[in-house]
């Protein structure tokens, strides 16, 4: 579910900044020096740096509650948890008056919509008790962040902390894969022995399967959706819910060229390896 709400966050943040033609890249990832020294697009990061439950909200009587609905049935179900996800919002960009502009747009988006809204909820959150609440730039929500940037080995930067409240369910059941990305590695699993000094160690190739969904506000019918990897021109298999998964893949950038029904083909780029692969069509 919480996956679920980094999309939902997405797509808040694209429609209220808003974000046109994919000119800033919005992603999930722990900011340390290795990942922002490869980034080459203005990019808005909303890390997910602590979870807990929100004891002031949690139920007096714990256990289950009771529906009593008109036709006389009476329906039995236990109690959600309240959890607070507290997110560090950080910009980046070549110039600095960028990454401000790009952060108090933010802010100002988060301090107008308090709640997150219902028409931008997946299915899976749908039946929230109360509403998804934000807390925006708040002190008692923010973390040391001189510590914070050196454990992540990067410098100090600004960054508005958000705190997210929503329910989870533990007992409801959920269907689905643990994991989107695999990495599968080939190469030697151990350092050579003293009589094999002179032989050159083997080389470590690193390949990725993804999986993701293709998103809209409108049904899509797999049958009337084509999607291929421009770069290999291989054309993607779509399940009925939208969702593909391509293998073989190495690092790097890629291009996904959707086509629905007669329309025109408009194209997505994608990096590997992405917390998310999910395309807005």
């Amino acid at each position: 579910m919480i996956e679920d709400l980094d999309e939902a966050l997405r797509r808040l943040l694209v429609r209220e900044l808003p974000i046109n033609n994919g000119e800033i890249d919005i992603q999930f990832n722990q900011p340390r020096r290795e990942w922002s020294a490869k980034l080459s697009r203005p990019t808005l990061d909303l890390f997910l740096y602590d979870l807990r439950e929100n004891a002031k909200l949690r139920h007096t009587a714990q256990g289950w509650e009771i529906e009593r609905r008109s036709d006389g049935v009476a329906v039995q179900r236990r109690r959600p948890f309240r959890v607070d996800l507290h997110y560090l919002i950080t910009a980046w960009a070549s110039e600095p008056e960028d990454e401000h502009r790009l952060l108090a747009r933010t802010m100002m988006a988060l301090f107008r919509i308090p709640e997150m809204p219902a028409d931008l909820l997946p299915d899976s959150l749908q039946d929230q008790p109360a509403p998804i609440t934000f807390k925006v730039a708040q002190y008692d929500t923010s973390p040391n962040l001189t510590d914070f940037w050196s454990s992540l080995d990067n410098e100090l930067r600004p960054a508005i902390v958000c705190l997210v409240t929503m329910a989870l369910n533990p007992y409801q059941p959920i269907m689905g894969p643990l994991v989107r990305t695999r990495e599968l590695r080939f190469g030697q699993v151990q350092s050579p022995s003293l009589a094999q000094n002179l032989i050159k160690p083997a080389g470590t190739d690193t390949y990725w399967t993804i999986g993701g969904t293709l998103h809209s506000q409108q049904p899509l019918e797999a049958d009337q959706v084509r999607l291929t990897l421009v770069e290999r021109g291989l054309e993607i298999d779509l399940n009925p819910e939208g969702r593909f998964s391509i293998g073989n893949l190495e690092a790097g950038d890629y291009t996904l060229e959707c086509v629905i029904a007669a329309g025109a083909p408009r194209r997505y780029k994608i990096k590997v390896p992405s917390p998310d692969y999910d395309i807005e069509v």
